[in-house]
């Protein structure tokens, strides 16, 4: 009978161009890469569904897991807002929600994408609060991190609502930047959010601060959690101001990937795997959370074999007949605390 081997599973961490600290490391969290086809990952993605865009006065009806609304193919998810009778409405569209299925308090957000066109459309990338502990809207909050409006081509928008400052009372904090090719092209809209701040991004352009004033929930109800928001409206108090176009219809919003980032502690990182293998078993994965930018060094004892995924964050390891430890050495070229 084969004699069952004790492992011990440890994790060492060497930085490198820098003197600082390695506190925290940024891992990746959640994400879809849409690299499948049909509807959208059903473990990743809700649906919002019904008419009006709730109190918005949008003309399409937001669909439920239909095709014709929402599908991943070619490796795109798409968002597709299409003139047709449904529910008592002209148009019909999809609301992709990540909520209690991806909810965040802090991170990096990012959505690789390209805007539909025309005059009527309303695309956006956005958070709300997944629990509404300050109470409804706007009191709880909002985070826009990409609108678009059809009438105003090349023109992107990054906004937060909150009790304090929204677009009802004319307080809103928001900003623009100029992408005259964001409807024939993808660009990467991303959120940078810590209790300290929110900074919203074009590609590598910061265009929209705002900080945390450090007053209560009315100007600051961004510590708690939110969730990642996807959708086409059409028309609507704000992207039907100059009325719609009814010969563009159907539009689109391509979606590559959706990434979400979070900071976590050196401390909270672990190898996970097997506490015990056998003599020559084989096949065995070993892995640890993916730092962004880092490379790992994975030892294993002299006559086991990894047999693949050195320099990852994730091993698959042919064992011998020594007993001993799995270990990762972590190097990372911008470490900071």
């Amino acid at each position: 009978m084969n004699r069952k081997l004790f492992i011990t599973s440890i994790l060492l961490l060497t930085v490198v161009a820098s003197t600082n600290t390695f506190a925290q490391v940024k891992i990746l969290a959640w994400n879809d890469e849409f690299n499948y086809t049909g509807l959208p990952a059903e473990d990743k993605w809700g649906y919002d569904v019904g008419g009006g865009g709730w109190g918005n006065n949008e003309l399409q009806y937001y669909t439920n897991a239909r095709t014709e609304n929402a599908r991943v193919e070619n490796g795109n998810l798409i968002i597709e807002a299409r003139k047709e009778q449904y529910e008592d409405n002209e148009y019909t569209s999809a609301r992709l929600v990540s909520r209690h299925k991806g909810d965040w308090l802090y991170g990096r957000i990012e959505t690789y994408a390209k805007l539909p066109s025309g005059t009527g459309t309303w695309p956006a990338i956005w958070m709300l609060p997944t629990n509404w502990v300050y109470g409804s809207w706007p009191k709880s909050g909002e985070i826009d991190i990409m609108e678009y409006v059809g009438f105003d081509p090349g023109i992107v928008h990054g906004s937060i609502h909150t009790e304090d400052y929204n677009h009802i009372i004319g307080t809103q904090k928001t900003a623009t930047c100029t992408i005259p090719d964001a409807e024939t092209a993808f660009h990467l809209y991303a959120l940078e959010w810590t209790s300290e701040k929110i900074d919203i991004y074009v590609d590598d352009n910061k265009y929209f601060t705002f900080p945390n004033e450090h007053k209560d929930y009315k100007t600051w109800p961004f510590d708690q959690l939110f969730h990642l928001i996807l959708n086409i409206a059409v028309g609507g108090n704000w992207g039907g101001m100059q009325g719609v176009d009814p010969n563009i219809w159907p539009q689109k919003m391509y979606v590559d990937y959706v990434r979400v980032y979070q900071y976590i502690d050196v401390s909270a990182l672990t190898v996970t795997g097997p506490e015990y293998v056998t003599p020559n078993q084989t096949g065995i994965t070993f892995s640890i959370q993916n730092v962004t930018d880092a490379t790992f060094t994975w030892s294993v004892p002299a006559d086991a074999t990894i047999i693949n995924g050195q320099g990852t964050n994730s091993i698959v390891v042919n064992w011998g007949s020594t007993p001993g430890d799995v270990t990762v050495e972590i190097t990372h070229p911008q470490a900071g605390g």
